[in-house]
């Protein structure tokens, strides 16, 4: 029954949360207008596309985990019961904000849209402080030494290139 909760809660906080923050947001700084292409080369949108791709499903991959390995969701009203750390996250300590990040980028490259890329750094920003004064210290005091550990073999914004195959999970 917990997981059914957690995944109809996960789902809930996906639409409300990233939804609003990757989705929603950008439609109204950009109103999803097309501009001419950055440098006047098309490449730019195709790395638009691909980030918007790795974005959604690197974030639908951690918010599943979330939910049936974590048994919880991302918001902090229904946390995880247990530290997730497969998946993407044997490759970078916070995939759910580098996904939301690289889709608001990739939706500014794909619409040569400056202000989104603008916006895209302050999200990073705001999300870098958000890590840091609650949520790694709110993990610390609720898995201890399990996440130390993660956090020394994890990097927390450029994902390693090889997984972490420390943990037992892996």
């Amino acid at each position: 029954m917990r997981k059914v909760l957690a995944m109809v809660g996960s789902a809930v906080f996906l639409v409300i949360a990233p939804g609003f923050v990757a989705g929603l947001a950008p439609w109204w700084i950009s109103r999803w207008r097309v501009e001419a292409p950055f440098f006047g080369t098309p490449l730019f949108r195709f790395v638009g596309d691909l980030l918007i791709a790795m974005g959604i499903s690197g974030l639908l991959d951690s918010f599943v985990r979330f939910a049936l390995q974590g048994v919880g969701t991302p918001a902090p009203v229904f946390p995880t019961r247990h530290l997730v750390v497969t998946g993407l996250y044997r490759y970078v300590r916070n995939p759910m904000y580098v996904a939301v990040v690289i889709t608001i980028f990739g939706q500014g490259l794909i619409l040569g849209n400056v202000t989104l890329l603008e916006y895209g750094g302050l999200v990073w920003l705001l999300f870098h402080a958000f890590v840091l004064v609650y949520e790694e210290p709110a993990l610390r005091a609720s898995f201890g030494s399990e996440y130390k550990v993660f956090c020394a073999e994890v990097p927390r914004w450029i994902p390693r290139l090889t997984p972490w195959k420390s943990h037992p999970e892996a």
